[in-house]
């Protein structure tokens, strides 16, 4: 058996067992720890698990939750695993929603400015992706504002969530001053926007950066050279779409004369 179907077979029957031990029926959500994982997973064989957090990451972003879980949510609503503080976790059911590109918005195209030499050696999805965005500078152009990368890959706590990580961090400032904290994410491959990553990112910037004007984006691979740009808000523990943009990188000699002229009668 592949080593990426043990792992899902193994992360499946540890969290079916500790969803089991706390879920009763009519219950919307419940907590669990850290310790529940070794507590589950010896008696099944399944421990040491090396990374306890990629099984929670897994169901969050790349794995459905195994089908008994979600046979259990009431009706249009999904579970979903969100963060209660240090080392605790919580199960709770929000409604069901799914993030996905139109596949009928125009594409603007922009000249390619990634280095070759970074497309040839970008090593997953979720990192040439990131790089792309960044070297064609798509925030500053999606959001009007001029924005500059603080950090990729940023791990912190946050109060009563815990520990997060966002994938890239951007500040950026507009023409009349405003400043603002733009967290990133990436979303490359199987992985799929979920509000729980879009509200720890809202929850840290206003924590972490206060004072500023928190814009969350989310990138996603269309196709190699066709990127979705999103803005994200949460609204009652349910993602809102804020702006889709789609851009495709070209060469800037594929960029032709009637493409300019139809771009200059777009108004915004």
């Amino acid at each position: 058996m592949p080593d990426k179907t043990k792992k899902k077979n193994k992360y499946e029957s540890v969290i079916l067992g500790i969803f089991s031990k706390y879920h009763r029926a009519g219950a919307t959500e419940f907590e669990f720890s850290r310790d529940d994982f070794e507590e589950i997973g010896r008696p099944l064989g399944l421990w040491p698990i090396k990374n306890i957090g990629d099984v929670v990451y897994s169901f969050r972003y790349r794995n459905e939750l195994p089908d008994e879980i979600r046979r259990t949510a009431t009706e249009g609503k999904e579970w979903i695993i969100v963060g209660a503080g240090h080392a605790r976790y919580r199960f709770k059911q929000v409604r069901l929603n799914r993030i996905l590109p139109r596949e009928e918005l125009m594409a603007v195209k922009v000249p390619d400015a990634t280095p070759e030499i970074i497309s040839a050696y970008a090593l997953s999805d979720e990192q040439a992706l990131l790089a792309k965005v960044r070297y064609n500078r798509l925030v500053d152009v999606f959001l009007g504002i001029a924005a500059f990368s603080l950090q990729n890959h940023l791990r912190t706590t946050v109060k009563e969530v815990g520990q997060i990580e966002i994938d890239e961090i951007y500040v950026g400032i507009d023409r009349s001053g405003r400043q603002f904290v733009v967290p990133v994410q990436a979303k490359g491959g199987n992985d799929k926007h979920g509000v729980v990553q879009t509200q720890q990112d809202i929850l840290c910037c206003n924590e972490k950066f206060p004072h500023l004007v928190c814009r969350a984006v989310s990138a996603q691979f269309m196709t190699e050279d066709r990127i979705a740009m999103f803005e994200l808000t949460v609204d009652d523990d349910e993602i809102k779409i804020v702006d889709e943009r789609h851009y495709r990188l070209v060469p800037a000699n594929e960029i032709t004369a009637e493409d300019l002229r139809r771009y200059s009668m777009r108004t915004s």
